[in-house]
């Protein structure tokens, strides 16, 4: 929680407010705006999470930069250690401040194993974690280090053009989940106000034969029923979206948000509009 997020929930609760004391005379208008007000709250939050996750696959990128910058120092006869500490003035965006941590340890005296163990910590990368790994390993074994880094070096270069080429991939996929969602929305509207309607004044409602008791079927509940069925649907369709393209489910939160306030404001607009 920062100072944005504490303003966003503020101001979004007081607006809340004075939505349900202003507009109780209109229900529905009154409930479309409450939620569009939440839902603009919650942006910061959304924001952060696609900000982070951002940041950490430019982390990912940055390291193949580090690596080869390594590998080249370490070619030319120099210890790791030291060649670790002639990168300082090197530019590798949110990874720099990890790897000037790095340079610091190494430069009070701190093993280098304890150092790069704490630089995969602090970068919280899956990826990073296992270089750094192979790296720690090879310097404790005697290896040939320079063969190690630049075979390390080859490896993250082809994980991110297989990431690249998934991503390149699954994007036509994205786009026909976001267009089949939408038209399952609009079909859900027909049937809510077109054709649900339609059936009020077949009878007043139908018989369960076992019991012979009339039972009344409101549209307003099938209606309401239609409503939580698209949330959900819209919730989990931006999960397995994030999983597909991503390959995280972490990363398919912002296409839940999406989905959810795109449904969200669609099935309570047309409320306000046609209801």
């Amino acid at each position: 929680m920062n100072k944005n997020k504490m303003i966003a929930l503020t101001v979004g609760v007081i607006l809340i407010g004075l939505d349900f004391i202003f507009l109780k005379s209109n229900p529905n208008l009154m409930y479309f705006l409450a939620v569009l007000i939440v839902l603009i709250s919650l942006v910061p939050f959304v924001a952060n999470v696609a900000f982070e996750s951002k940041k950490q696959k430019e982390k990912e990128a940055r390291f193949l930069e580090f690596a080869r910058d390594l590998v080249e120092n370490v070619k030319s006869g120099t210890p790791i250690n030291k060649a670790i500490v002639n990168l300082k003035d090197r530019d590798y965006g949110s990874l720099t401040v990890h790897v000037q941590k790095l340079i610091n340890q190494l430069a009070l005296g701190i093993p280098l194993t304890t150092g790069l163990s704490n630089f995969a910590s602090d970068s919280k990368s899956k990826v990073i974690s296992r270089v750094v790994g192979l790296i720690a390993e090879a310097e404790r074994s005697g290896g040939e280090i320079e063969h190690i880094l630049d075979s390390v070096a080859e490896s993250i270069n082809q994980i991110e053009i297989l990431k690249k080429q998934q991503q390149s991939a699954v994007y036509s996929l994205i786009v026909q989940g976001y267009i089949i969602f939408l038209v399952f929305i609009l079909i859900v509207l027909v049937l809510q106000y077109y054709i649900l309607p339609m059936t009020t004044g077949l009878g007043g409602g139908f018989t369960d034969l076992n019991s012979d008791i009339k039972i009344n079927a409101n549209p307003e509940d099938f209606s309401s029923s239609l409503l939580w069925l698209l949330v959900v649907q819209s919730l989990f369709a931006g999960v397995v979206i994030g999983k597909i393209s991503e390959g995280n489910i972490k990363d398919g939160l912002k296409h839940s948000f999406i989905l959810v306030s795109i449904t969200l404001l669609i099935s309570l607009g047309a409320k306000v509009f046609l209801g």
